[in-house]
């Protein structure tokens, strides 16, 4: 894969969404990955003809182990972090199909962005580069906690973070996805009922919904396609169903998905 982009200019937005803990526990998480049987769906992307270069905006625990599962699977990411050469641990895990940048880097190279930041970040991310975002699927796996958010935290989560994370970045093709799973169900896809576990999917763009249900399936997890993204409240932070490792099935039940 070739080096960042370049030639565009570069918004150092000033959010902390990567620290070095959490790219060690990204890194950590990707020798768990690499070492398991049931390590994403390796070259799965890239034989069915769809792989797609997905940008990665905060490459801490999630985001980078998502990004390196994805990179397994045939995709090209470009990780993404105020700092892009702590990142390089982290695109040589991925090789050869991976490079860093900074954030305006990594939405100019997506087809799909995956936003692995707190969510506190999402409006000045909106105001400065969300324009290199419209009509992209952008894949939102942000969960507000007050702590770290600040006083917005409870306004969203009654409104439902999908739709709230909306507002700010108008024109992109919103998807929630990921933000009910716990790290180390990545590294562990099986859970407690011994069936792969599932992963909510909300959205309004019904083409953008089938695009991330296929990366969920790349990881390999299992899409629950939920409704549109007003229904992304029902699988929020503090929702029943959040972080539970529940399978496709019993997601389903819970959601009265039919």
């Amino acid at each position: 894969m070739q080096q960042p982009i370049v030639g565009i200019p570069v918004f150092r937005i000033s959010w902390n969404a990567f620290t070095a803990s959490a790219l060690a526990l990204a890194l950590a998480l990707a020798l768990a990955l690499s070492s398991s049987p049931l390590f994403a769906q390796a070259g799965l992307a890239e034989q069915e003809g769809r792989a797609m270069r997905i940008g990665i905006i905060g490459s801490g625990t999630m985001g980078g182990a998502i990004g390196l599962l994805w990179a397994e699977a045939g995709h090209e990411i470009l990780f993404s972090s105020r700092n892009p050469d702590e990142l390089m641990d982290l695109v040589q895990s991925a090789a050869p199909r991976a490079s860093a940048g900074y954030a305006d880097a990594a939405a100019y190279f997506g087809d799909v962005i995956l936003l692995a930041v707190p969510p506190g970040a999402i409006p000045q991310i909106g105001e400065d580069i969300g324009h290199l975002m419209q009509g992209k699927v952008v894949i939102d796996l942000t969960n507000p906690r007050a702590d770290r958010d600040g006083p917005l935290t409870d306004e969203w989560l009654e409104m439902g973070t999908g739709l709230a994370m909306a507002q700010y970045l108008p024109g992109a093709r919103l998807v929630k996805a990921f933000n009910s799973l716990g790290a180390r169900m990545l590294a562990n896809p099986i859970g407690r009922s011994g069936e792969k576990i599932g992963v909510p999917i909300a959205g309004d763009d019904a083409e953008a919904r089938d695009i991330v249900a296929d990366l969920v399936r790349d990881t390999g997890l299992e899409p629950v396609m939920v409704g549109r993204l007003e229904r992304a409240k029902e699988f929020d932070r503090g929702s029943p169903v959040w972080v539970s490792g529940q399978s496709a099935a019993q997601l389903r039940e819970a959601l009265n998905l039919r």
